[in-house]
C-alpha cells in the first residue's frame, strides 16, 4: 500500500500562508535549502493532493506560466466542476475518500501538498503516515494554521531531524493506533 505524506513548510510559529492567504514569504527563506530535500522527497511521489486554494496560488501566484508538477498526477479537491486532464484532475469528494482510493492503487506515495482544510480531515482519520515538515526562520503572527481543527491526539514517532540552511526540517511517523499516547 502506498504511503501518504504531509511535506510542507511552516513559519515557526505555525502558519502555512499570511494573513491574506500568501506565501510569498516562503521564497524568501525556502531557499536555504529546500532544492535538495524537495528533489529526494519527489523521487518518492507520483500523486499530489491539494485543495482549491492552493491550486489557485500556484496557477495564479506562484507559478502562473507553467504547470510546476508536470510529472505528478494531481487531484484538486474542490466543489467546482472542472474538466481534468490527463495530470490534473478536478474532484468533489472529500479528502478522506480521495486518499483512501488512491492509496489502494497502485503506484508510489502520494505527497498532501496543501492546504489546512485537506490536511486536517486527513489527520482526523489517520490517513497521513508520515510529517516532513519544513520550519522556515521567520514569525508571522497570524494567518493560516498549520494545525487547526484537530479534534483527537495523533501519537507521531521522530524519524528524521535536520538543519538545512536556514530551515529545520523533521520527518515524523504515525504510530501504530494501537500504541498509547
Amino acid at each position: 500500500m502506498r504511503s501518504v505524506i504531509l511535506f510542507i513548510a511552516m513559519s515557526l510559529d505555525g502558519y502555512i500562508a499570511d494573513k491574506e492567504g500568501g506565501v510569498g514569504w516562503l521564497e524568501e527563506y525556502s531557499k536555504e535549502g529546500e532544492a535538495d530535500t524537495y528533489s529526494a522527497f519527489q523521487e518518492h511521489v507520483d500523486t499530489v493532493v491539494m485543495g482549491w486554494n492552493t491550486y489557485h496560488q500556484i496557477i495564479t501566484e506562484l507559478s502562473p506560466s507553467q504547470w510546476v508538477y508536470p510529472d505528478l498526477t494531481c487531484y484538486v479537491i474542490t466543489h467546482r466542476k472542472l474538466p481534468s486532464t490527463e495530470k490534473i484532475r478536478f474532484v468533489q469528494e472529500s479528502p478522506r475518500d480521495v486518499v483512501r482510493k488512491l492509496k489502494e492503487d497502485k503506484g508510489k506515495d502520494i505527497w498532501i501538498c496543501g492546504g489546512s482544510n485537506i490536511i486536517c480531515p486527513l489527520i482526523q482519520d489517520d490517513l497521513i503516515d508520515e510529517y516532513d515538515i519544513s520550519t522556515l526562520p521567520v514569525l508571522l503572527g497570524s494567518g493560516i494554521r498549520l494545525f487547526r481543527q484537530i479534534e483527537k491526539k495523533t501519537a507521531l514517532t521522530l524519524v528524521n531531524a535536520r538543519a538545512n540552511g536556514g530551515m529545520t526540517e523533521l520527518i515524523y511517523r504515525r504510530r501504530n493506533k494501537n500504541l498509547s499516547i
